[in-house]
């Protein structure tokens, strides 16, 4: 039977195991979802299907740069608290992992979990070991790895957000300056051109919809729409944006007075897109006096 990618999920969400273990495990199978738990569960590596569902949206973003600036990396590692987010051990496998990735260039989370840390277990195995001893779901969530002809540096906001840069040239004040106003206001991309076009395009039908309200000409909304656009641009793409340390400027004149050019961004924010479940405690307690 054909493992697929659907499956492998189903069963690392339903065990909280990672992908690699959970692959092996439907292939010894025939693809057998409730045998692969069984069989997981007697040999220590799955945790009960509960843990699974923990909401793992707390955790660290590291970022490591090679010495000569021309490789870097970025990783997101999650766990379900704050607590142990600020652990020494949580943050030393995290920045083992960020330098792992930095070394070997893994393909994505799956390749990068086979690979070994200088303790000679494997990530996954680390991991593992981690989710068994704290109690917690722990996931390499995500990473990025790139190099350069150029030149990265990087900024952490705290420990909860991180953005690499990769300059043309090696600028390290310029590239912290850039990679602070990333971090503070977020933006899609660095310039018009890397703007997605459905992007473009659904916020131009909204505008359309709404000067069109307004009873005008065809003509008259054409010019609205055509300023409108050029403000929303602005205000998505890094090259447009004002600096934050200086608003009078746009980052694009900051960069070209420096002689300097962007070519990418990366920045991670822990558990952004993670749906973090919201406890009302005093509906939990009723509940469970209700059913008393």
């Amino acid at each position: 039977m054909q493992i697929t990618a659907a499956m492998v999920k189903e069963l690392r969400e339903r065990t909280g195991s990672g992908m690699m273990e959970c692959k092996k495990a439907l292939q010894e199978v025939d693809g057998d979802m409730e045998t692969a738990i069984a069989n997981m569960r007697k040999s220590g590596l799955a945790k009960a299907d509960k843990k699974a569902g923990r909401v793992a949206a707390e955790g660290l973003v590291v970022i490591a740069v090679s010495d000569d600036k021309k490789e870097a990396a970025i990783v997101e590692i999650n766990c379900e608290t704050d607590f142990v987010s600020g652990g020494d051990e949580f943050k030393a496998f995290t920045t083992g992992v960020a330098q792992c990735i930095l070394a070997n260039s893994p393909a994505d989370v799956e390749a990068l979990s086979a690979m070994t840390l200088e303790g000679g277990k494997t990530i996954e195995e680390t991991r593992q070991g981690m989710v068994a001893k704290i109690g917690e779901n722990i996931q390499v969530r995500r990473f990025e790895r790139k190099s350069t002809e150029g030149a990265f540096g990087s900024y952490n906001h705290g420990i909860r957000m991180g953005v690499m840069v990769e300059l043309n040239k090696d600028d390290q004040d310029l590239i912290k300056d850039i990679a602070m106003h990333i971090a503070a206001i977020n933006p899609t991309c660095i310039g018009e051109d890397d703007v997605p076009e459905e992007m473009l395009a659904k916020e131009k039908a909204i505008l359309v919809a709404q000067a069109k309200e307004s009873g005008k000409p065809d003509e008259i909304i054409e010019k609205m729409i055509g300023g409108r656009i050029r403000k929303y641009l602005a205000e998505i793409t890094l090259m447009g944006q004002a600096f934050v340390k200086d608003p009078d400027q746009t980052v694009e004149q900051l960069v070209k007075s420096k002689d300097a050019t962007i070519n990418s961004f990366v920045r991670f924010e822990v558990g952004e897109g993670i749906e973090k479940k919201v406890e009302n405690f005093a509906d939990e307690v009723m509940a469970q006096i209700g059913a008393s």
